[in-house]
C-alpha cells in the first residue's frame, strides 16, 4: 500500500508542475513576454492546453462567467492542494497500523 501512496502523490507532483508552467506561460503571453508566433512556444502553449483543459472545463461549469477572468486554474490549484493535504494526512492508512 505504501507504493500506492507513493503514486498517487508522483501524479499529483506532476499535475502540479504543469498547472505551474501553465500558469506562468499564460502570464508571460498575456504580458507578451512570449509570442505566439514562435513555433516552439505555441507547441508547448497547445500541449499544455490539451493536458488541463479536461480538468478545467467542469470547473468552468459551475463558476460564474466573470468575463475575461478565468479562475478555473485557481480553483483547480486549490482542489489540488487540497488532495495533497488529505492524502499526507491519511498516509498512515497506506503504511498499516
Amino acid at each position: 500500500m505504501q507504493s500506492l501512496y507513493e503514486i498517487l502523490m508522483l501524479i499529483l507532483d506532476v499535475i502540479w508542475f504543469v498547472m505551474i508552467a501553465h500558469i506562468l506561460m499564460s502570464w508571460l503571453l498575456n504580458f507578451q513576454v512570449l509570442n505566439m508566433g514562435q513555433p516552439i512556444v505555441a507547441q508547448i502553449w497547445y500541449g499544455l492546453n490539451r493536458l488541463l483543459e479536461p480538468i478545467y472545463t467542469p470547473i468552468r461549469r459551475f463558476l460564474p462567467d466573470m468575463g475575461a477572468l478565468d479562475l478555473a486554474p485557481l480553483v483547480a490549484f486549490i482542489g489540488l492542494i487540497a488532495a495533497r493535504i488529505v492524502l499526507q494526512n491519511n498516509a498512515g492508512f497506506f503504511y498499516g497500523f
